[in-house]
């Protein structure tokens, strides 16, 4: 099995992922390419010491970018979308 710290890669703070997490108890992270689900899970528990109902994940194509005439492409990532259970929570900025 994969490091937990490897496995997650930084949690996505945008005005979607926070409403998500007032309304849901939805936290959206970008995750290794290569982690399934169950990975996350054990992950995201370990981690942060919480319960995990539900992990759903989503492949995101690189965008094509351009600089004069060089065309180039981002790296494709992976997001995952973990829903807690009721009363569990992870702090990423409170109080900053």
């Amino acid at each position: 099995m994969k490091e937990a710290q490897n496995i997650i890669r930084r949690p996505l703070i945008t005005e979607k992922s926070t409403q998500q997490k007032e309304l849901n108890n939805q936290y959206i992270f970008a995750v290794d390419k290569r982690a399934n689900k169950i990975e996350i899970q054990r992950a995201v528990e370990q981690l942060f010491k919480v319960e995990v109902l539900q992990v759903r994940t989503c492949n995101v194509l690189g965008k094509i970018k351009r600089l004069g005439r060089k065309q180039g492409k981002k790296p494709d990532w992976k997001k995952a979308m973990v829903t807690l259970r009721e009363g569990n929570r992870i702090d990423f900025f409170e109080g900053a």
